[in-house]
Order: C-alpha cells, then structure tokens, then sequence
C-alpha cells in the first residue's frame, strides 16, 4: 500500500468544506448525486460521505494523522477560534505530550469526527 484516506460522515459538504478550509485543506471533488466529497491537504486526503441524519454528538469517527509538525498544526487549529474545551462540537485539543511518547493536538469537525494528529517525540 502507498496511500491511505480515511472516509467519514458529513450533514452538509459545504459545512465540512468550510471548517476544513480554514486548516488549509482543498477540496478536490465533489459528486452530489453520489454524496461523496475529497478534502486534501499535502498528502493526507479525507473522503466524506453525505450522511444528512447523522448525530455528531454520537460520532465514534476518527482518523490518525502523523506529522512532523504538531505544534505548527495546533496554531493553525487555534487561529480558527475553535474552542479549547472538552465538550461541544466542533472544538479543539491543543498539542501535548502523551504518555504513549506521541505529541498529538485534535480537533473534532462540526460532524463530530476526531482528526488526532501526532509526532513522535
């Protein structure tokens, strides 16, 4: 294998469209008869699917992304005026140091799916 996307659920394209934007991502296709859609930015890729009766309060989605740029990315996360709480969607983890000898930062989107984004230390 070369590449990997993860694929998550989304109410409305253009409101994951938007909050991906503002972290630097492009969207690069989107079929609205198929309900489908492609963030990109650098070589991570995140497909969604159209899922307008999903709950983000119940979303257990997620995805992995390693970097080598972990605080970098956790400005850019602040710079959007994502709340820096453990509750409510969408919100955001600034970067810390965790015991598994990651630094990892991890916002969750507006449908509630978690981006946990981390370097090794």
């Amino acid at each position: 294998m070369e590449t990997a996307a993860a694929i998550l659920p989304s109410r409305d394209f253009d409101e994951i469209a938007a909050f991906y934007a503002a972290i630097g991502f492009t969207e690069t296709g989107r079929w609205e008869d198929e309900g489908y859609t492609i963030l990109v930015r650098d070589k991570v890729e995140i497909h969604f699917f159209r899922h307008r009766m999903f709950d983000p309060t119940t979303c257990d989605r997620g995805v992995y992304i390693r970097r080598s740029d972990v605080d970098a990315v956790g400005q850019g996360f602040q710079t959007t005026g994502l709340p820096q709480e453990q509750e409510g969607i969408p919100r955001f983890h600034p970067a810390e140091d965790k015991p598994w000898d990651m630094r990892e930062t991890a916002p969750i989107d507006c449908n509630g799916n978690l981006l946990r984004i981390g370097q090794f230390m």
